[in-house]
């Protein structure tokens, strides 16, 4: 008997659950040391502010399945939302499955739908000419192992090329190649976690600033924080690179309204300290 992956239930039973963190762990000596650039950072900021959320922190580890155990016990005892990329191949250098395992305390077993979509996979090369369609050779039962999962996860499809990732505890494991990796992303947000989807209002406003050093503009930044709980201020300063003007990027981030009137206010006190809006003629 095959099983398929566990759906949460509807967005009704979460309409006032908080909407929880959600971080990205990346892991590959590889990006490490600089032989690959990671894709993944940017494409989930991307798709999670495509459906009103945002990211909360990354974390990029090595290979080496102690680092990977440690890491997953912190946050497997988290309530977050975590997306794990990288290590779930069958080679050597691949630990994360393991880890995951160890991490969790539980053992490793073939996942049964994992096993026939590598199945169908081996089927479908060998139609091409590529390899054997039968699944007792040594080639195609060391391509299982990479159905091989923590006792208790389900899977994450993979509309690449069948072989699939799996989930647990929430979090998503998924390989390190981006053709494979961001569409399981895309897959797991929009199937388990549409509940949240635009649950939380927040907008991000900011204009720049100059002849007006931060140090001036910090304690306005601070009432603001004040006179508007739940409202965050940001200043990004700019020495003027590339020949332009030296500046600050000034801003707000949180719900739209009080969000609205703290940016107005912010403008009001930046000109009133002496910055202007505009660049030097």
């Amino acid at each position: 008997m095959t099983s398929s992956p566990s759906i949460p239930p509807a967005a009704s039973q979460a309409a006032h659950e908080p909407v929880p963190s959600v971080r990205l762990i990346a892991i590959g000596d590889e990006i490490l040391s600089g032989r690959r650039q990671d894709k993944h950072f940017s494409t989930l900021i991307d798709l999670l502010q495509a459906r009103g959320m945002r990211l909360k922190a990354a974390e990029f580890i090595s290979d080496d399945e102690d680092d990977i155990v440690a890491c997953l016990r912190r946050s497997f005892a988290t309530g977050d939302l975590v997306f794990c990329c990288g290590g779930i191949g069958a080679t050597p250098d691949d630990r994360t499955r393991q880890a995951a395992a160890r991490a969790l305390g539980v053992g490793l077993a073939l996942h049964p739908e994992a096993a026939r979509l590598i199945g169908e996979r081996c089927a479908e090369m060998a139609a091409k000419g590529q390899g054997s369609a039968d699944m007792s050779t040594p080639e195609n039962q060391q391509r299982l192992q990479m159905g091989v999962f923590p006792v208790g996860a389900d899977i994450i499809p993979n509309s690449y090329n069948r072989i699939p990732g799996f989930f647990i505890r929430n979090h998503s494991f998924m390989p390190g190649f981006p053709v494979m990796a961001h569409p399981m992303m895309a897959w797991t947000l929009d199937t388990r976690y549409a509940r949240w989807h635009h649950q939380e209002a927040r907008v991000e406003h900011s204009f720049l600033v100059f002849g007006l050093p931060e140090s001036r503009i910090t304690p306005a930044l601070e009432s603001l924080e004040q006179r508007w709980p739940g409202i965050r201020a940001f200043s990004l300063p700019n020495v003027g690179d590339s020949g332009g003007h030296p500046h600050i990027e000034l801003g707000v981030k949180g719900e739209p309204g009080a969000a609205a009137e703290a940016l107005a206010w912010l403008r009001t006190e930046v000109q009133s300290l002496g910055g202007s809006l505009n660049p030097p003629i």
